[in-house]
């Protein structure tokens, strides 16, 4: 009889990610993408800006995006942008 604490470890266990809500990486990135654009700066060259230097104030604090970028870790949103690159080039296996 096998008691609680031990396990059996021939068998594979399975943990799935559950797909963020709207507030996930892909939602900051939008907000912060129209804030800067809203703000006359290129979107792009910001994000990288911040992405590479981790220093927020690549980012504008219209519309909290600031705040919001730095709650999500800067290899999260390299992640899923590269995620939607692959995507939107047709790379990912099926």
């Amino acid at each position: 009889m096998q008691n609680n604490s031990e396990q059996d470890l021939g068998n594979t266990q399975f943990f799935k990610v559950e797909i963020e809500p709207e507030t996930g990486v892909k939602k900051v990135l939008e907000v912060v993408y129209e804030a800067l654009l809203e703000k006359g700066y290129n979107p792009v060259n910001q994000i990288v800006g911040y992405i590479m230097s981790g220093d927020p104030t690549y980012i504008t604090s219209h519309h909290g995006a600031r705040s919001l970028i730095m709650k999500v870790e800067r290899d999260e949103l390299v992640e899923e942008m590269l995620t939607e690159y692959i995507r939107a080039n047709n790379w990912a296996r099926k």
